[in-house]
């Protein structure tokens, strides 16, 4: 029986036997919002935990941070109605005094091309910012109780009304994304995000867990610190449409919002499988090997002890980031490895390799990926590909239980 993958824009097939035992775990099915637009103006009319636009002090600047390319949110489909309203809610309002913030956190700066692609063809006159994590003007606006350091954007920090768009999702150490997510990562300097994500190992800090979570109690406190006043959050399908949408006070946004998204992606493990094949669900999820290892963490979660991890992921822009590049390529094993990585202070890109480690010093991991297998081989991870590797796997144990995760990225399991 031949199961579709979604594999960048489009898809493969694996070919398994009929009498196979295979899960096939994949988002539930529910239908999209019939008129998101509609549904965002009631939210704006009824925003949870803070007044309507209208209600605020009138602003002498506005600041929107919106995500990069990696994540799926519909930008150019609630950006336009959200600035209309900004503008009718503050007719005096200068229209390039409002900033629209495209924070993407530690990866490189979009290009003209790439905001082209991300923004709306005709912002109004409203002024474009891309956020560079290690160049950009940064305003220190607080110290977290955890010991992080509240350092934002300054476009962004500097404007009197300040809001955050983005989509939410199960995130392999931050419970969630979204909240304000958006800025105090998408929009920090690269110490702060370094501060917050040397958490990821304690406890409470995994996918589907916002309560009791240091990573995402970290970040909501310096949403706070960092003044961001509204927050829109959408939950999207498996085909990227909006199921869902939230607008209010980030954190009471981000509550919903998450059990909406729980509906939507978490599953009961029932069972742990001999063979998992984790698709990262498609672009932009597999648009790069960085971005592309958080499928690991729901394929750890559902492989039996000796289980084996097909990866699907094209990486289409390679391995994604410079700092990973240059961490990983230092060793020869990834248990050389895991030793350095716990023996040395935290470093952004060294934690990427690490999770990438914990994974493939515990199983077997192939990757099936358009990335040069000398890419592939630097990165301490080997290439093969997905039917050859399947059909191997399954003559050495015939009746070995496979579970494919069609949308491994953003799927996170309860447990057993």
């Amino acid at each position: 029986m031949q199961y579709p993958i979604k594999y960048g824009a489009g898809s493969l097939c694996v070919d398994l036997p009929d009498t196979q035992s295979v899960t096939v775990v994949t988002p539930r099915h529910v239908p999209p919002l019939r008129d998101p637009v509609a549904a965002f103006a009631a939210a704006l009319d009824a925003p949870m935990g803070c007044p309507r636009l209208e209600e605020m002090a009138v602003p002498a600047t506005v600041a929107i941070a919106v995500p990069d390319e990696t994540r799926p949110f519909p930008i150019k489909l609630l950006l336009p109605p959200l600035l209309e309203r900004i503008f009718r809610a503050f007719p005096q309002l200068p229209h390039e005094h409002v900033r629209i913030v495209v924070g993407g956190g530690l990866h490189e700066p979009p290009d003209a091309a790439q905001l082209a692609r991300i923004l709306p063809e005709n912002l109004d006159g409203c002024t474009v910012v891309a956020h560079d994590a290690q160049h950009s003007p940064l305003r220190q606006m607080g110290v977290t109780s955890r010991g992080t350091p509240v350092e934002i954007n300054a476009a962004y920090a500097d404007a009197d009304l300040k809001i955050v768009m983005g989509m939410v999702d199960a995130h392999q150490f931050a419970g969630f994304t979204g909240g304000a997510k958006g800025v105090v990562v998408g929009c920090a300097s690269a110490a702060m995000i370094a501060r917050n994500h040397s958490m990821l190992c304690r406890d409470g800090a995994f996918a589907g867990n916002i309560e009791g979570n240091p990573v995402r109690e970290d970040l909501n406190e310096a949403g706070v610190l960092a003044g961001v006043r509204l927050a829109v959050n959408v939950a999207l399908t498996s085909a990227k449409e909006p199921a869902a949408l939230f607008v209010g006070d980030p954190s009471t946004v981000l509550r919903h919002a998450a059990k909406e998204t729980s509906r939507l992606y978490g599953h009961e493990l029932k069972q742990r499988f001999d063979i998992v094949v984790a698709s990262c669900g498609g672009a932009p999820k597999d648009i790069c090997l960085y971005q592309a290892q958080k499928a690991l963490d729901a394929a750890r979660h559902c492989a039996a002890p000796d289980g084996k991890i097909l990866l699907v992921a094209q990486c289409a822009q390679g391995i994604g980031d410079e700092r990973y590049e240059e961490y990983v390529c230092r060793f020869h094993s990834q248990q050389d490895l895991m030793r350095d990585f716990a023996q040395h202070e935290f470093q952004m890109g060294a934690h990427k390799a690490f999770l990438f480690g914990r994974v493939a010093s515990a199983h077997e991991l192939v990757l099936h990926t358009d990335l040069a297998e000398a890419d592939v081989a630097r990165c301490l991870l080997r290439k093969g590909d997905a039917q050859a590797t399947l059909n191997a796997w399954l003559a050495a144990k015939p009746a070995a239980r496979v579970g494919i995760l069609t949308h491994a990225n953003s799927t996170f399991f309860y447990s057993l």
